[in-house]
């Protein structure tokens, strides 16, 4: 297969960059979530998947204003607004953002051990395990569960990653949900993978085969861990992008994994670990 694409999103839950090259390191990709808006007053992890309080955040865009580095902080972002306004990381661009989503939050490069962030479930069926929806439910939304949920689950250290550190999807998976839906837009945008690989056009969910198996690419080593769950984020309006609950319901319908420990959801890309840091670029061959 090959690489198609490589897309890294500096800010949680805004729109990225896509780039030629990226760094694959322990923790993830480097840039990848290098920052996170967070409720100045609970400490909450801002993230569309609670799309009436922070929905807003798709509407952003965010790039980087240097090449992160190794070591040292993310270098500061420049955050295009639903406006238009470009606003450079700073007291200017937190009081923005808490005038777009109507609370206090800041920009913050920190995350913190035992963060958590919210979560709306969708009334579809086979979406995910009933059982975690009800023990996770703290509110509800438009008739809707609302969950909170610890970041960083599968990660090695905190950060600001909802689950896996590695996130890849194939054009064969694209195709499957669009033959099985072609009245539903299934941009990539929606899933918001670090790697898009070429795998064809022929329709198949070929990741969920890959599971505990390593792919190399140049130095890299990644191991895929698990089948990517889905969410309500994936229906989203965004820039180019309608809203459409179908897409997610699709996926309900035609993947389905059990995933060992975790029950069974809704699938479509997978997680992966990097066992080997090295850098990826577009249109390398990984094996």
């Amino acid at each position: 297969m090959q690489i198609r694409s490589l897309h890294r999103f500096p800010v949680k839950s805004m729109q990225g960059e896509e780039v030629e090259s990226l760094a694959l390191l322990p923790g993830g990709a480097r840039g990848d979530r290098a920052y996170a808006v967070v409720d100045a007053e609970d400490g909450t992890v801002a993230s569309a998947k609670y799309p009436r309080k922070w929905g807003a955040l798709l509407g952003c865009s965010a790039a980087f204003l240097g090449d992160p580095t190794p070591d040292g902080p993310p270098p500061p972002v420049a955050v295009t607004l639903p406006d238009g306004r470009v606003l450079e990381s700073g007291e200017a661009l937190d009081a923005a953002l808490s005038d777009l989503l109507g609370r206090r939050v800041v920009l913050s490069a920190d995350p913190v051990a035992g963060a958590e962030f919210e979560e709306q479930w969708p009334q579809i069926e086979g979406l995910a395990p009933q059982r975690f929806i009800d023990d996770t439910t703290v509110e509800h939304s438009d008739g809707e569960a609302v969950s909170r949920i610890a970041t960083a689950g599968l990660t090695p250290s905190d950060s600001f990653l909802d689950l896996g550190v590695l996130h890849l999807m194939t054009t064969s998976t694209l195709a499957a949900l669009s033959a099985a839906a072609p009245e539903s837009v299934f941009d990539l945008r929606r899933y918001r993978p670090n790697l898009l690989l070429d795998t064809g056009t022929e329709p198949g969910f070929v990741e969920d085969e890959w599971v505990g198996r390593t792919l190399a690419a140049a130095d890299a080593r990644i191991t895929v861990t698990m089948p990517t769950m889905r969410c309500v984020m994936t229906t989203l309006a965004q820039p180019g992008v309608p809203e459409d609950r179908n897409t997610l319901r699709t996926i309900a319908r035609t993947n389905r994994r059990a995933i060992p420990g975790l029950g069974t959801w809704a699938c479509a890309g997978a997680y992966a670990d990097v066992d080997a840091a090295g850098t990826v670029r577009v249109g390398e061959r990984l094996t």
